[in-house]
């Protein structure tokens, strides 16, 4: 059987969810998945992010990362989405690249494919569950199979978000916690969707 197709979508400011990103490609290439790791487009302009040291920092060390088209979710069997929360909200670059697939939508395009998702926050409790079922919305548009990390695995237990890892980002980069999580819900999904690929294919 040909193996899954994972795409790890994603933005990031300042590199938080950046790094969740990379975690989550190396646990979907761990499943034994091809991974397209793709950056959604920067839309903020130049004045508001040489505002702050760290996102215009983070736009140059992340420019080697290839941006995201829709060719990107034609192509996979599984998507992962990356996003840090804005009032409890995905982050309005990564609406604006959802809100161009109108069309892929209409022909079919996304429905039946594997998703899930993950997040951070400044704070703890600053809008990770909303945000994540917020995209869970748009899932349920496109008649995705959404599957979340639940409680399926010991370090869930310790990352404490059943609906897709969450990192807060006011403590900090990423924890080693939040990279293992990431990196199971990345398996997990990749695993879904193999079983879901041999079903369709016997």
């Amino acid at each position: 059987m040909e193996p899954v197709n994972a795409a790890i979508i994603y933005y990031s400011a300042t590199g938080t969810v950046h790094a969740l990103a990379r975690a989550a490609a190396e646990g979907a290439e761990k499943a034994g998945a091809r991974v397209r790791l793709r950056k959604v487009a920067e839309l903020a302009p130049p004045e508001a992010i040489n505002a702050n040291p760290a996102w215009a920092q983070h736009l140059q060390d992340s420019a080697e990362v290839g941006e995201v088209s829709l060719d990107d979710l034609v192509w996979a069997d599984v998507v992962l989405f990356g996003t840090p929360t804005r009032f409890g909200n995905p982050a309005s670059q990564l609406r604006a690249f959802i809100d161009t697939t109108g069309p892929l939508w209409m022909q079919g395009g996304l429905a039946s494919k594997v998703y899930s998702a993950f997040t951070a926050s400044n704070t703890a409790h600053g809008g990770q569950e909303s945000t994540l079922l917020a995209l869970g919305n748009t899932f349920y548009h496109w008649g995705g199979i959404i599957v979340p990390p639940g409680y399926t695995d010991p370090i869930q237990f310790q990352s404490g978000n059943p609906y897709g890892t969450s990192h807060v980002a006011g403590d900090g980069p990423p924890s080693e916690v939040a990279l293992q999580a990431v990196r199971y819900q990345a398996r997990r999904v990749v695993d879904t969707a193999a079983s879901l690929k041999a079903g369709r294919a016997a």
